[in-house]
């Protein structure tokens, strides 16, 4: 792949707008986006022109050329003011991706804004990735036993046996708990949160307002947290860089609540997938205490991200078979670019929990996730896989892997739901229906933290109940039960 740093593209030499382009969100790519990457490879090559909710767009599917564009930010840009089509006013006024990319945060900054504000992001995070912090070692320590209390919520409504949803009586409720202490939350961030955060990514009708009604409590979160700093991340971002205004803090709080939320829950998800589905390998990785590799397997072969944020050509440059013209977007398919990798005589990583580390989950170059946030991610998602490995003593899908159904959209790829019929292990924990949820009231009363802050936080709390715990209860079991 050749780049021309001063070249300019040949006169004659079809431009994105020119192109016919095929959409592509479809019902095929719904249920195969493997098929649609493929046959966009066979026709177009390492770069196709596809249609994006009615705007053209670059869809890079090789992994050298995703590698290239992640690599690259001297050419490929991330603020949205380099997008040519929206400065020039070409976009349809409501598609539905464009408010989360006007969200101006570290994600879409360039060049020395984004570099300082990656140094405020790993200053904050570094207490908590760190093991050996009492920060770090406290929030371990939650995750832990937040996995063990979900357990006993579910075996005190479910019994010791039966069926559960691992996506949304597990995963889900978990990110939500962490999220909350994390970011010093005075009351539930509450379900809706996650909801709002699902209708952005998404690319719904709904994802313009959803994007400001998180926003907006987000915002409110950290004038909350300026007022009455403690020992989360929101205050030690404030720490990290006083300047920072309760609109800017709200923003960063946005994105990394997005992250912590869908993408990592995608991980935990994916992962106990690839447990689940059987593959012998992956099972004994998991038994031999190598979940971090499991992980990484998971992450390969379903990235929780399927297309990472845009990138926009800060000049002419040829990739793949085509000239990208200066402020074009591009749209680098990390999972198209997986499926390259796999396919290049490297098929060996299907069947294998080692050496997976080739894997663009958290992307690559100077935008990747910071080293801080992926250690503090990956310790959630081995923490919560591995608790259900430990108190399971039997666990398998209720449908074959291949009917299980997915929310597709331009951005992510997770499971909707994750049934299995289980057993829980003798000596797994059992929260008791009487007097509340036993153990699990305990998390209520520690996340639960400032109560009489709901008022200076409109907006960020569930719809009524007994705080965290009726949102957990109402999001886990519908409300079927009484009682707690």
């Amino acid at each position: 792949m050749e780049t021309h740093p001063f070249a300019a593209a040949p006169a004659g030499s079809p431009t994105l707008d020119s192109l016919p382009v095929e959409p592509l969100l479809t019902s095929e790519f719904d249920t195969d986006p493997g098929s649609v990457y493929e046959r966009l490879r066979s026709t177009y090559g390492p770069v196709a022109p596809v249609g994006l909710m009615g705007v053209p767009v670059w869809l890079v599917l090789d992994y050298r050329e995703v590698l290239e564009v992640l690599r690259n930010d001297s050419v490929w840009r991330r603020d949205v003011r380099h997008w040519r089509a929206r400065a020039e006013g070409r976009l349809p006024r409501d598609w539905p991706l464009l408010a989360g990319y006007e969200v101006r945060q570290t994600m879409f900054f360039d060049d020395d804004e984004h570099r300082a504000a990656r140094l405020t992001h790993h200053s904050a995070m570094r207490p908590f990735q760190d093991g050996h912090s009492p920060e770090g070692w406290e929030l371990r320590a939650a995750v832990a036993k937040y996995a063990d209390d979900l357990i006993g919520m579910l075996a005190a409504e479910s019994g010791t046996s039966g069926f559960a949803d691992l996506a949304a009586q597990y995963t889900r409720p978990l990110l939500l708990m962490v999220t909350t202490k994390l970011f010093g939350c005075p009351v539930e961030l509450g379900d809706e949160m996650v909801m709002e955060m699902w209708r952005m990514l998404d690319g719904g009708p709904d994802a313009g307002p959803a994007t400001e009604r998180a926003l907006g409590a987000m915002i409110r979160l950290a004038a909350h947290r300026r007022s009455r700093p403690g020992e989360d991340l929101t205050s030690y971002m404030l720490l990290s860089d006083p300047s920072l205004s309760d609109e800017q803090l709200g923003r960063e709080l946005f994105m990394n609540a997005v992250y912590l939320n869908d993408i990592t829950g995608n991980m935990v998800c994916n992962t106990l997938l690839e447990v689940l589905r059987g593959n012998a390998t992956v099972r004994r990785s998991v038994v031999t205490g190598q979940i971090g590799e499991t992980v990484n397997r998971a992450a390969l072969v379903n990235p929780p991200t399927a297309n990472l944020c845009f990138r926009f050509a800060g000049r002419d440059v040829r990739l793949g078979n085509f000239w990208i013209r200066t402020g074009d977007i591009v749209s680098p398919s990390v999972a198209a670019a997986h499926r390259d990798l796999l396919a290049i005589g490297t098929s060996h990583l299907v069947d294998s929990a080692v050496s997976t580390r080739a894997h663009l989950a958290w992307g690559a170059g100077p935008h990747q996730c910071p080293s801080a946030a992926r250690e503090l991610a990956g310790m959630i998602v081995t923490t919560a896989v591995g608790r259900i490995f430990e108190h399971f003593a039997r666990a398998e899908l209720t449908l074959p892997p291949d009917q299980l159904p997915w929310r597709t959209g331009p951005v992510v790829r997770g499971l909707r739901l994750l049934p299995v019929r289980y057993e829980l292990s003798a000596g797994a924990p059992v929260a008791s229906r009487a007097g509340g949820l036993g153990a699990a009231a305990s998390v209520g009363a520690e996340v639960g933290g400032d109560g009489e802050v709901a008022a200076v936080v409109p907006g960020v709390s569930g719809r009524g109940g007994s705080g965290l715990l009726g949102a957990l209860r109402r999001m886990m079991f519908g409300g079927r039960r009484g009682g707690g």
